[in-house]
């Protein structure tokens, strides 16, 4: 099937060549019947990247890591993350059902930033944490986060060579969704309910043209079948919308599921030449209009959720966490098993 103009070849081969050299995962957003919304993410990575689940209650004082110029809070709102590391909330949904997801993005260019300079500045590591403590929209957080009242400022991930470069996806429990990305120094934004679908490079704009070439192509008759960021984007766009517009729970969730696990990598599969084909390591999907937190560890059998109504969030709740960074295994509800925890550290400048 011939293109339908001139520069879709030109732009697929600068996306492919692009995605050869950044760690995919990909995120997507159902929007069922009466309300119902499901946002689900894919982390993969080339190694190890130890993940734990904690419970943040409300009234915790935080700084942002990046010197004697931090901004500093006191979250709002509760929340449950996923963390990588201990170092960063990587993915995460708060009381109100505002869900985040952290992305690699390579293009990712921050503003310069002087440590303990004039300008204030918040770590990349607390980039998601810091929008699921203050805010609980989308609009909220577009309308807070556009004021450029600060800025993001990264740094290598501790131990490695690899400096962080990363864009965020938010989504919301009326269906609102945004994705901000760091491009030549300076925030863009793009704000609108129909960006359901969220991978890693190229940036956003980009994105959405080579989906908007695809769109001319019926998913029925052949959609792109590699592991390459733009052809997951283009996958997970499809099957988001054609799977049933439900309200009822256990179908939209097990269609959501077959969706983020279609765009996943099998575990064992890797690239010396294309790091771009890296395994899926976990799974997240959030329930937004009930209020449940699910995790899948490809290691394990079983997917383990969390169910917000028997959290006690208020500031007189405890900080807690659910070890799972050495494949621990559960099954079900298991929130029995979180234990209270000291919080770990986020992680600062070089």
């Amino acid at each position: 099937m011939k293109p339908k103009n001139r520069i879709f070849p030109v732009l697929l081969a600068f996306t492919l060549l692009i995605t050869e050299t950044v760690l995919p995962c990909t995120r997507v957003v159902y929007e069922g019947l009466n309300g119902t919304i499901i946002t689900a993410r894919s982390m993969d990575w080339r190694g190890e990247i130890p993940a734990n689940l904690w419970i943040f209650p409300r009234g915790i004082e935080r700084a942002g890591e990046a010197g004697t110029s931090s901004i500093k809070w006191k979250s709002k709102y509760g929340s449950v993350i996923t963390s990588s590391w201990d170092i960063a909330s990587s993915d995460g949904m708060n009381e109100k059902g505002l869900v985040g997801n952290l992305l690699w993005l390579v293009e990712s260019q921050y503003p310069a930033f002087e440590k303990n300079g004039k300008v204030k500045g918040l770590a990349v590591s607390l980039w998601l944490q810091y929008v699921l403590d203050n805010f609980s929209t989308v609009e909220e957080t577009v309308s807070a986060l556009e004021k450029n009242d600060f800025v993001i400022t990264s740094s290598h991930i501790p131990g490695t060579n690899i400096f962080a470069t990363v864009h965020l996806s938010i989504s919301d429990s009326s269906g609102d969704n945004a994705i901000f990305e760091y491009i030549n120094g300076k925030l863009v934004i793009h704000h609108d309910r129909k960006y359901v679908t969220m991978t890693n490079s190229p940036i956003f704009d980009q994105q959405l043209a080579i989906n908007a070439y695809w769109k001319g192509i019926p998913g029925t008759i052949m959609l792109p079948g590699t592991n390459r960021a733009a052809d997951r984007f283009v996958r997970a766009s499809y099957y988001i919308d054609a799977i049933p517009k439900t309200d009822n729970t256990r179908t939209a969730l097990a269609s959501v599921f077959g969706v983020i696990r279609n765009c996943s990598v099998p575990l064992g599969i890797s690239s010396e030449t294309e790091p771009n084909i890296s395994s899926t390591r976990w799974r997240t999907v959030a329930d937004q209009k009930n209020l449940v937190y699910y995790f899948d560890n490809v290691l394990n059998p079983n997917v383990i959720w969390v169910e917000f109504s028997k959290i006690d969030f208020s500031e007189k709740g405890k900080i807690k966490k659910l070890s799972l960074a050495n494949n621990e295994n559960y099954a079900g509800d298991s929130l029995l098993n979180f234990k209270e925890t000291k919080p770990f550290q986020f992680a600062g400048l070089d």
